[in-house]
């Protein structure tokens, strides 16, 4: 049996405070060729989630601690939801059917979520990257992530 404990969590944290990516996951599964994926990812402020989407798969998250935005465009960069979601908030989990464009902004600095997916998985296939949004090392990234911030239903985020 697998505990998953508070002590994890403050250890995922300090492991996503200390690299670039402000962010780190921990899998549950045990191999990426396992039907079912299951990890936890843990998230500090200024994380950045390229916007994404999974072409034929769903994926199910509950957020554990802290707070996030979740944010949801069509596919043109417009911003058709964002919704507030953690233990404090109306909403602490969702349901996202496949190929729909999201990302998540860590609105406290100590935010730790649990995602499941249908597997296997494969790096090459888990994720198309939004190509209106920019790569994680590419220099524009800091003003779309200050847009990503700020941007409300109805606006355009490239």
């Amino acid at each position: 049996m697998k505990l998953i404990t508070s002590h994890l969590f403050n250890e995922l944290l300090v492991k996503a405070g200390s690299n670039a990516r402000k962010r780190t996951n921990h899998n549950i599964h045990e191999s990426a060729a396992d039907p079912v994926q299951r990890l936890f990812i843990a998230a500090r402020l200024g994380s950045y989630f390229r916007p994404h989407r999974h072409a034929s798969k769903g994926e199910f998250a509950l957020v554990m601690r802290g707070l996030f935005d979740v944010l949801v465009f069509d596919d043109d960069s417009r911003l058709t939801q964002r919704i507030t979601i953690g233990p404090g908030a109306n909403v602490f989990a969702f349901d996202l059917p496949p190929n729909i464009w999201h990302s998540w902004i860590a609105r406290a600095d100590e935010s730790v979520f649990f995602e499941t997916k249908q597997g296997p998985y494969d790096p090459q296939t888990a994720a198309e990257f939004a190509p209106w949004s920019p790569a994680e090392d590419a220099p524009e990234v800091n003003a779309f992530f200050v847009r990503l911030q700020t941007a409300k239903v109805g606006d355009y985020v490239a």
